[in-house]
């Protein structure tokens, strides 16, 4: 269905641009959602029992274009919804679950910088989140008739036993600290510490007083205390999203892969054993990065046994119970539900202010169809763009005729490379993007 209510002009303007570049929309995604609705509700059940004081995780699975970063950033929205906080970040091959020289931390850093809570979607919220927990602690001091610092240390008390739980209480009273004393540098060095963006010791230790810092291999354990953190501060629960995991099965260290896969086997095992609460993790990848007994998770033993799907879920059938989804790929129908939404984007949501007549729709899909197959509704990114263009072309000029320029509309197949784009997740990005994509030694 098309939307029925009035988009705002930031939503559509943001949503037109991140549509017209190729690349997935940060707002408004709810205005072209189309489809996954089963998949759309078992991560709904997810979220809800993160917030419940539970555990999830979920191996977002799809071919390139499929849609998965898309998937993964609507989820994310309705986690914000739901009142949970979240982080999320794309592994490179600076950034990932496991390393020795930085990686790890560089990927906790990345993801905490853009944490999110339902009243800053943008990111950037780990500094509202502090200050929460902190003005909350104060007015409990001072109704009990305790000093602020005793506060903190009983509220965090639950965080002792977890690896750098001690150091949480000496950052945030450093914290508060600064906010009483006017220090900003002091506040500054506190959320740099909860960042993960130490990288030596001294530097932590010079600063705030600390004995540890976030690195590589306390990562996992960064984010376990920040989920407790988080509901201490009054939030359901976190939730992480990391994409582009197709970049673990590009390592060509095996060693370097093994390690990365064992992070993923400690991770599953925590939440599938109930030994995490409040904390849930959505992980985008490929098939190949799943599947391939080479380099992929299936090439680990003791992860392919548990990732292992349901054998009956065949034949169009689907399992959702388990850790897998498996996206599947657009209809026909569903590419023309989201063109009649891009539409509905660029009225505004005013039928009366539509561009084109249901008829253009029929016809683009048509022409598309014939100049690159099944491939316009299956990875539809450029399928997108263009009739994104088209639309901005007749929005500019209001005298053309559609029916005449949609002759002249180049569609190509998007390109199934290395890796979806760093925002992908409509499509793939095609090789015209990059002129050194096909240079090979």
């Amino acid at each position: 269905m098309p939307p029925t209510t009035v988009i705002r002009p930031r939503d559509r303007d943001t949503i037109l641009q991140a549509l017209s570049a190729g690349v997935v929309p940060r707002a408004g995604l709810r205005h072209v959602q189309v489809g996954r609705a089963a998949e759309i509700g078992a991560l709904v059940r997810d979220i809800d029992r993160i917030g419940d004081a539970g555990a999830a995780i979920r191996f977002v699975i799809g071919e390139y274009g499929a849609g998965k970063t898309f998937f993964l950033n609507l989820v994310r929205l309705i986690a914000l919804e739901r009142k949970l906080v979240t982080v999320h970040a794309d592994l490179a091959p600076d950034r990932r679950l496991h390393a020795t020289s930085g990686q790890a931390r560089g990927l906790y850093a990345e993801a905490v910088r853009n944490m999110a809570t339902r009243t800053k979607p943008e990111g950037g919220a780990l500094g509202s989140v502090v200050e929460r927990f902190v003005t909350d602690t104060v007015k409990e001091a001072q109704q009990a008739g305790q000093a602020v610092e005793q506060a903190i240390d009983r509220r965090l008390a639950p965080l002792q036993e977890e690896v750098g739980g001690y150091d949480y209480a000496v950052v945030l009273k450093a914290y508060w600290r600064g906010s009483e004393d006017g220090n900003e540098v002091l506040k500054a060095a506190a959320l740099r510490w909860l960042r993960g963006e130490y990288s030596t010791r001294t530097e932590a230790r010079q600063a705030l007083g600390v004995r540890t810092i976030i690195d590589d291999d306390t990562v996992y354990d960064a984010l376990k205390l920040l989920a407790a953190f988080v509901r201490l501060a009054g939030y359901g629960g976190l939730f992480v999203v990391f994409d582009e995991l197709v970049n673990l099965y590009k390592l060509q260290s095996a060693q370097a892969r093994n390690q990365n896969f064992e992070q993923i086997l400690r991770i599953l095992n925590d939440v599938l054993q109930g030994n995490v609460r409040g904390l849930g993790f959505a992980l985008g990848g490929t098939p190949e990065f799943l599947l391939d007994t080479r380099r992929g998770l299936y090439s680990y033993q003791a992860l392919q046994s548990r990732l292992a799907e349901n054998s009956f879920a065949r034949g169009g059938l689907v399992d959702l119970s388990g850790p897998v989804i498996r996206l599947q790929n657009l209809t026909p129908e569903d590419m023309l539900i989201l063109l009649t939404n891009i539409r509905s984007v660029f009225a505004s949501g005013d039928p009366a202010k539509h561009l084109v007549p249901d008829e253009a729709l029929a016809s683009f899909m048509d022409h598309c169809n014939r100049r690159i197959g099944e491939a316009y509704f299956r990875t539809p990114r450029n399928t997108i763009r263009a009739f994104v263009q088209l639309l901005a072309v007749l929005e500019q000029n209001p005298e053309a005729d559609w029916k005449i320029l949609l002759g002249g509309v180049e569609v190509g197949q998007d390109g199934l490379g290395e890796a979806d784009g760093p925002d992908g997740g409509i499509g793939s990005v095609t090789g015209d993007d990059d002129e050194l994509v096909s240079f090979r030694l």
